[in-house]
Parts: structure tokens; sequence; C-alpha cells
């Protein structure tokens, strides 16, 4: 008896989301930092000062997550909060001399491997793959989802015993 199609589509999602989370692991191990942290940090870069709202539409993640993101780089010294010389209203987002350091230590987003092949690729095989990506996201009605929960690690419960019994958040000193 044949397996449905769908079944092969679930077991290929499973493995994307399950190396997804390996390689989450392996960047949060690397240096520390959740792979939204580190796509915020680049878009910071690419963009000079920038507010939440042009970051959240350049990594594809609600106001409210980049917002909380940018707390977390904060408290690490990443990036720091500037307002604007224009209108004093408005407050960017700036890398700091830390964050462009620390963009330099980061290891690839996706698997190099991955990266390699899909860039061999021709022009045509790329939007193919991504436009099926797509579809399935559509039919999983999941297109308005944030991506950050899949993307988001905790970190290791070492370090959340070591700021807990110092009453410290990472990144922090007295």
């Amino acid at each position: 008896m044949n397996t449905p199609y769908w079944q092969d589509v679930l077991i290929s999602l499973r493995q994307i989301i399950r190396a997804t989370d390996l390689q989450s692991k392996r960047i949060m191990k690397a240096c520390g930092l959740t792979i939204p942290q580190v796509m915020v940090l680049r878009a910071i870069e690419s963009l000079g000062d920038v507010t939440v709202k042009r970051i959240s539409d350049q990594v594809s993640l609600s106001q409210a997550t980049v917002t909380t993101i940018l707390n977390r780089l904060e408290d690490k010294q990443f990036i720091e909060r500037v307002r604007s010389a224009k209108d004093r209203r408005i407050v960017n987002a700036r890398l700091t001399t830390s964050g462009t350091h620390m963009l330099n230590e980061v290891p690839p987003l996706l698997h190099d491997e991955f990266i390699n092949r899909f860039e061999s690729l021709e022009r045509s095989e790329k939007e193919s793959i991504l436009d099926a990506l797509k579809q399935v996201a559509g039919m999983m009605n999941a297109e308005k989802i944030d991506a950050s929960p899949l993307l988001d690690i905790q970190a290791p419960i070492k370090e959340q015993n070591i700021n807990k019994e110092t009453d410290l958040r990472p990144g922090t000193a007295e």
C-alpha cells in the first residue's frame, strides 16, 4: 500500500523543523544569541540607525517580538537606543562596537551545505522552491504566523541556573 503524499510532506516538514532547531542550538552554544537576535542585529547593521517598524519589516517578525529582542540585545550592550536628531519622538536602534564584534563571530544562520547547494541552483529552481514553501505555509494557514517561536530557543539550563543564583540577567553586571 502506498503512503499518501501528505504523509511524506509532513515527514519532510518535521525534518526541516528538526534541522532548524539543531542549527539554532548550535548558534546559541557558539555565541549565546538566538537566530532572531542575530537577524535583528544584521538588520540594524545593514539599515543603520533604524526604528522597530523598519526592523520588523526587514526580518518578518512582529514589532512586539522585535522590541523584546532589542531589550535583550540592549541588556547585552550589542545595541543602543538613540533619539532621532530630526524628530526627538522617534527612537532608533543602533549597533554598538560590541554588537559589530559579535556579528563577526556569529556562525552562519543556515547550514553551510544548504546555503552552498541552494545558491548553486538555477534562479528558476530557487523560485520554484520558495513558491512551493510559501504555498505549503498558506495551506497550513501559517503565512501570518510570527516565525520567532520556532527560531527562538531558551538560554541553556546552566546559564539560567547561574543567573538565578546571581539574580542577574544575561549580559549584565553589577
